[in-house]
């Protein structure tokens, strides 16, 4: 269970390797749910050790600004990675969790960031300078996701026709158990792609 302080949680999960992936959660967007727990089944599967990360969001986060918000992401982030002491090779992160976009990109951590917030500019700016194999997945009925932006980086992109947010099609739960399956087919690919 995420401990009830406002500050990352950490849980381990070991794999047969020294590569560690580090999965960072959304506001509401759990480790627990289901594009985060299957991205975890697909590192072990590839033999990554995987580090989760649980916060709990801080009273008053709604008033944060932009910054105070990249702030408190990175501060998370840069903790998780420098306490595996040079083995975390990879983020995957979710929605929030992209706020830590620039950490990925200054230090050359490849990262599959699952619905970026590209409608903000920090995020859009360090994606453009990162030069570490990186994929974005986003729904093209996403209010945080830009297709623009996104077709203009120099990364892999899934865009989703008609997912939202979640990656979720409006009224089509079936529709939307096969994206699910979509997305983790091309993170399958992703991280396969970075053992080769």
């Amino acid at each position: 269970m995420p401990d009830p302080s406002p500050f990352a949680v950490p849980t381990r999960f070991d794999g047969a390797s020294d590569r560690v992936a580090v999965v960072i959660p959304g506001v509401g967007y759990s480790p627990a749910r289901p594009l985060l727990h299957f991205a975890r089944s697909v590192l072990l599967q590839h033999g990554w050790t995987v580090q989760e990360l649980w916060w709990q969001i801080p009273d008053g986060f709604s008033q944060f600004t932009v910054d105070d918000r990249i702030s408190w992401v990175g501060r998370q982030v840069t903790e998780a990675i420098d306490a595996e002491a040079g083995a975390c090779r990879l983020l995957v992160g979710k929605s929030l969790g992209s706020l830590a976009c620039d950490i990925a990109a200054d230090r050359d951590i490849p990262a599959a960031w699952l619905t970026p917030i590209l409608t903000n500019g920090h995020v859009a700016a360090a994606l453009q300078r990162a030069t570490e194999s990186t994929l974005l997945v986003g729904g093209s009925a996403d209010k945080l996701w830009d297709s623009r932006i996104a077709a203009s980086l120099p990364h892999d992109v899934l865009e989703v026709p008609s997912a939202d947010h979640g990656l979720e099609l409006a009224d089509d739960a079936a529709g939307s158990v096969g994206v699910l399956r979509e997305v983790i087919s091309r993170l399958d690919s992703f991280i396969g792609s970075l053992s080769r």
